[in-house]
């Protein structure tokens, strides 16, 4: 038998039909799902030390279970010693498995380790059914040692959903469990 991510299970059969009685939807296809989870995180200090961007990726790859690449700069900026072609972060893209797992893991154990944490801000939708939002500290999440970090580095994290508006990804959010701000 194939293992199948409890978030998954969850979105199959609590999410989908409370969107769809919510929505209106007349298919279970149009209800929206969450297609990836992109994470960047951008290291400023990196073009003064290289060993930064190692560190970087090797945290990130722990934290998600998928090897994260390297971004390089687009173009030359001399008031930061920027060169093009400088590596200047670190991201990785999440689908299927491992995004549900990631997922798993980041509402039920990190997001409870945030200092004076209080919900997530929903003010953050682009227009068309994605969230941004930002984490200061990568050491809310329990993969990493605390003791073997060298410098504390915040992380975007992008929920890219195949919803039309932003009120419909915000129920789905919702629904699968993300902590916003109680209104």
């Amino acid at each position: 038998m194939k293992y199948v991510p409890r978030l998954k299970t969850k979105y199959q059969n609590e999410v989908v039909p409370a969107l769809m009685k919510q929505f209106n939807y007349s298919s279970v296809m149009q209800a929206p799902r969450l297609l990836k989870i992109c994470i960047n995180q951008g290291i400023g200090d990196a073009t003064g030390d290289k060993k930064m961007i190692e560190t970087a990726a090797n945290e990130l790859t722990t934290i998600v279970g998928q090897k994260a690449v390297p971004t390089k700069a687009r173009t030359s900026v001399s008031n930061f010693k920027l060169r093009e072609g400088m590596p200047i972060g670190v991201r990785v893209t999440l689908r299927g498995e491992r995004m549900y797992e990631f997922l798993d893991r980041f509402i039920s154990i990190a997001m409870p380790r945030v200092r004076d944490f209080r919900g997530i801000n929903d003010k953050s939708f682009d227009g068309r059914g994605n969230f941004t939002m930002g984490i200061t500290e990568q050491i809310i999440f329990p993969e990493i040692d605390i003791d073997k970090v060298s410098k504390i580095m915040g992380m975007d994290v992008s929920f890219v959903t195949s919803a039309n508006t932003d009120a419909e990804a915000y129920a789905l959010l919702k629904e699968i469990g993300l902590p916003f701000v109680k209104k």
